[in-house]
């Protein structure tokens, strides 16, 4: 099938794709975000996510290249770039040759619902692309972003979650939706992880419907989000070291969860 060719940095095309990339409110207003790379692109059209758009260069690879029919099956609009071009707009040192534009997903609450991660006041794109990856991995139902958390759908972000947001629900929630849920569902515990002042992980029960919050790096969870949990749970440290890195603690805490879960009777 003949593709048309972009060849300017000024069209109209490339410049919405630079917002996407660049802008968060340009995202949530269009509904739609910008996966970079053959490894996410594939993600994304193995689990059947809406293609927008598509840009490729001639040096893709072959596995990208087997990518192209999928889009265009899709109805994606799909354009070759220079690689020249593809680098002036891209998020990343070394393009990989290939970049698409997908329509998020909106998503009904899952029931029933007993396993869900809160990423509140979370600001580092690397924690919380490893974070959506370890809750992916853990077989969480949904993840939510409070307000103060980075955008999920950022190029950084979608990078380090290589490929969770395609299988995981991942939702932005107010505090005030927040404080409403936890009127409605009084069964579901949330716990907040916390490096002290908690029960320890192995002592809680994480067998019975829960959310667990996973504060930010600097600051911690907000007030807001502490006078909503029922209470907090450490990661006990026989070691020297104060705090662990929020992914990492999140990461160990998803698969105690895991753990408790396949040896509850």
């Amino acid at each position: 099938m003949p593709v048309e060719k972009i060849t300017s940095l000024h069209n109209p095309r490339i410049q919405s794709i630079r917002a996407l990339i660049q802008r968060r409110e340009e995202r949530r207003e269009r509904g739609w975000f910008v996966a970079e790379g053959v490894r996410l692109v594939e993600e994304g059209v193995q689990a059947g996510w809406q293609a927008v758009m598509a840009l490729y260069s001639a040096d893709l690879s072959a596995r990208g290249q087997a990518l192209l029919p999928a889009l265009h099956a899709q109805g994606a609009e799909v354009f070759e770039v220079p690689a020249s071009l593809l680098k002036q707009i891209s998020d990343t040192e070394t393009p990989q040759g290939i970049l698409t534009v997908f329509a998020r997903r909106v998503y009904s609450l899952p029931e029933p619902l007993d396993f869900v991660v809160i990423a509140d006041n979370l600001r580092d794109p690397g924690n919380l692309g490893t974070l959506l990856r370890s809750a992916a991995a853990a077989g969480a139902q949904t993840v939510w972003l409070t307000p103060g958390t980075v955008d999920a759908f950022s190029p950084k972000v979608l990078r380090a979650g290589m490929g969770a947001h395609f299988r995981l629900p991942v939702q932005e929630v107010s505090l005030e939706w927040m404080r409403d849920f936890r009127h409605q569902h009084p069964g579901m515990h949330l716990y907040l992880a916390e490096a002290e002042n908690g029960t320890p992980c192995w002592d809680t029960d994480l067998t019975q419907p829960l959310a667990l919050v996973i504060g930010g790096e600097a600051e911690g969870a907000s007030l807001e989000m502490r006078a909503l949990v029922d209470g907090n749970i450490t990661i006990p440290m026989p070691g020297k070291s104060e705090s662990l890195n929020a992914a990492v603690a999140a990461g160990i805490l998803l698969f105690e969860v895991v753990r408790q879960r396949r040896q509850a009777p």
